[in-house]
């Protein structure tokens, strides 16, 4: 297997909310992908983003570099971004990091959406 192929990356729409689906590992390989899946829903006028990880999606620090330039777009374009499905571990990472300040944590799809709703 290519190591290229080890990410996934879909969007879809619901409730106002462009979620980007993540598959896989995030990892260099993926810096494309997930970019080209963020200006996608940008260029269609989202408002509110949310990256929707599965609980055993790993991560790496190049991984961790994309989602930090993912944040620094969201802040210039005035979006909101939110992160939901991520195992305890790098909800932890998230918050060591930094990335918590910029994007809130969800557990799940469904908590964020509820969230986004109640920001509106």
């Amino acid at each position: 297997m290519m190591l290229e192929d080890e990410l996934t990356v879909s969007t879809r729409e619901r409730d106002g909310v462009a979620i980007i689906d993540l598959s896989g590992d995030v990892t260099t390989f993926a810096e494309e992908k997930i970019n080209n899946a963020y200006r996608e829903v940008t260029s269609k006028g989202a408002r509110n983003v949310l990256l929707n990880f599965r609980q055993n999606d790993y991560i790496n620090s190049a991984g961790i570099a994309i989602l930090i330039g993912i944040v620094t777009e969201v802040t210039r374009n005035d979006q909101k971004l939110a992160v939901s499905g991520l195992s305890q571990h790098f909800q932890k990472i998230f918050r060591m990091v930094g990335l918590a300040q910029y994007a809130e944590i969800y557990q799940d799809e469904q908590e964020a959406l509820a969230a986004f709703k109640a920001q509106a």
